[in-house]
């Protein structure tokens, strides 16, 4: 049996609530009702409900890197490597369909603005691994030379289309429908 600690408790009511009603809807105190915990041990884990919704923010977060970094992890030839990250992205927002809403939706929120640094430091070790993979193919000529913003924009680009209409209910079709074409579009952009 595996024991969850008061931070788990925090951390799954208070996502929990945020679904459902939204991060500024969401009181300290339905938190703490919610998790079954007092006010003080609340603040003992978290100085605000902000730092607590910034947690879960960086922490889904780094789960979507690491599966995006673990999709290259074996050294793929580029037109393998565009098509794993492709189905990388969809997966994980497939998998994590909560996690990936919240990001989605949080990322213009303005208690965001307290985590720039550390969101920033998350990017740029994610961007280092990816590009331990990706620079080699550019050398290679492989992979097309473009900036890790325009990469990034062209390998997920129409995957997170895909996926941000079937994230709102606009679409009831699972994007992992679409990911023969969606890797086939990346690698055709991006591999030379």
């Amino acid at each position: 049996m595996i024991e969850t600690t008061t931070t788990d408790r925090i951390r799954q009511a208070a996502f929990a609530l945020f679904e459902q009603d939204g991060v500024d809807a969401t009181s300290v105190a339905a938190i703490c009702r919610a998790a079954q915990v007092s006010n003080g041990s609340f603040f003992h884990a978290y100085a605000t409900k902000d730092a607590l919704a910034g947690d879960i923010y960086l922490s889904a977060l780094a789960s979507y890197h690491a599966a995006m970094v673990k999709a290259v992890s074996g050294n793929p030839s580029a037109a393998d490597g565009v098509a794993a990250l492709v189905r990388a992205h969809v997966s994980w927002v497939v998998r994590e369909r909560g996690l990936a809403t919240f990001i989605f939706e949080q990322v213009r929120a303005g208690w965001l603005d307290t985590l720039r640094e550390a969101q920033q430091a998350e990017n740029a070790r994610y961007r280092d691994a990816l590009n331990g993979w990706r620079l080699r193919h550019v050398s290679e000529g492989a992979l097309a030379d473009l900036e890790d913003e325009v990469f990034m924009a062209q390998l997920i680009g129409p995957a997170q289309m895909v996926c941000r209409a079937w994230l709102s209910g606009r679409r009831s079709q699972s994007p992992k429908t679409h990911l023969p074409d969606l890797a086939r579009c990346a690698q055709m952009v991006l591999c030379t």
